[in-house]
């Protein structure tokens, strides 16, 4: 199958174009590098050292026998988008290529603004370049579980059955999004549906959990295959946060209470599902949804997690202790979502949550000296009423 995956320098995009192409599938991807971009304006860098674009796709070819079709580019450029889908034809395409951070978008106006464009824009092109040049094309759209918000009810996969006066009806679950990035993840759902029913277009909206991990299989021993590894406020998730801090005795740090709760699984478990989501396409003008999580965890569980493994590695200084919370949201709630479509797909979880941290401690040990170099980014100051100062410490 010929896949299409914007945002291919990522985290996730990366490793995604290496695990398709050991399964035998034809990728081409396009980037524009803004998430390198973003770390060094947070100050910061990846964990694990990332190589040029050209080391990587030397390193591509040298370890998978093949040429990757790159482009360099602009995916808010229609042009661009359309001549790129009109020489590779693609049959799925994977959108990864948003900003993906919502402390990133909550600093101020300018972030908030060019979040709005960079995300919305990018999809809307994706949209009507599928329209006007593979209409038949499968798009595989990431979305987030933050769309939800965390109701007092369970959480089914995008949509619901409602029965009023007799009759029934499937609706959109509600949106509560939590940031201004978010709310971008809301509009694209909106406009991803919209498009599947004017044009008859096929999507599958992928609501993904909190993905944590240094690596897969397929990258080896090659360093240059590696995927990056971020650990700023902005960019780094919490589980990976927490696992930089343990390798320099930094305390990990949960917001607030630490008692809210996310879905969680491995980037190994991710590549698996998003692939069993390209390999198998809904029918024409289908727009379906797949909640992608393993399990869930509080953050205080997370938190647990990882002082336990990195103490088993000899880790004796890992401790955690709380700060206050820089985000509006709720830090005690219910929630329980549904993800049994992948399972009926065939996804098969790969490691416990303490094996992956157990890999994932063990790398960033090597790069013990890149994450000290960065210790004062550590501690957040992006604060959702707008101000910036960083967060104080308030216990265990």
């Amino acid at each position: 199958m010929r896949v299409f995956i914007a945002g291919i320098d990522g985290y996730l995009g990366w490793a995604l174009a290496q695990y398709l192409t050991a399964r035998g599938h034809a990728v081409a991807g396009a980037d524009l590098f803004l998430r390198r971009q973003w770390v060094e304006e947070m100050g910061s860098w990846s964990a694990t050292p990332v190589v040029d674009i050209e080391t990587r796709l030397a390193a591509f070819e040298e370890n998978f026998g093949t040429r990757l079709l790159f482009r360099t580019g602009d995916l808010c450029d229609y042009e661009f988008v359309e001549t790129f889908f009109k020489e590779f034809q693609p049959e799925a395409i994977v959108h990864l290529g948003e900003m993906p951070s919502a402390p990133y978008s909550m600093q101020s106006v300018k972030h908030a603004a060019f979040t709005m464009n960079n995300n919305i824009v990018s999809t809307l092109n994706i949209l009507f370049a599928m329209r006007d040049v593979v209409p038949d094309s499968h798009l595989v759209k990431l979305g987030t579980m933050g769309e939800y918000g965390t109701p007092n009810i369970d959480i089914p996969e995008g949509f619901f059955e409602i029965e009023y006066r007799g009759r029934k009806d499937t609706l959109p679950f509600p949106r509560q999004a939590g940031s201004w990035y978010h709310q971008t993840k809301v509009h694209d759902s909106n406009n991803v549906l919209f498009a599947c029913k004017i044009w008859g277009l096929r999507s599958t909206d992928i609501m993904q959990g909190v993905v944590f991990g240094t690596r897969i299989d397929e990258m080896g021993d090659d360093e240059r295959l590696l995927s990056r590894f971020d650990f700023d406020e902005s960019f780094g998730t919490a589980i990976n946060r927490f696992c930089a801090m343990s390798v320099i005795g930094h305390p990990l740090t949960p917001f607030g209470k630490g008692n809210q709760k996310r879905g969680f699984l491995p980037m190994r478990d991710s590549m698996q599902c998003l692939t069993l989501a390209i390999e198998n396409p809904p029918i024409t003008s289908a727009y379906r949804v797949f909640n992608q999580f393993e399990e869930v965890y509080s953050v205080n569980e997370l938190a647990d997690k990882v002082v336990k493994v990195a103490q088993e590695l000899g880790l004796k200084d890992a401790v955690v202790r709380r700060v206050e919370n820089p985000r509006k949201e709720m830090e005690e709630h219910y929630y329980k979502p549904d993800h049994q479509h992948l399972f009926d797909l065939g996804y098969q979880p790969t490691h416990d949550m303490e094996a992956e941290l157990r890999i994932m401690i063990n790398d960033l040990v090597r790069y013990r000296d890149r994450i000290e170099a960065k210790r004062d980014l550590l501690i957040p100051e992006i604060r959702w009423d707008g101000t910036r100062q960083k967060v104080g410490f308030i216990g265990r």
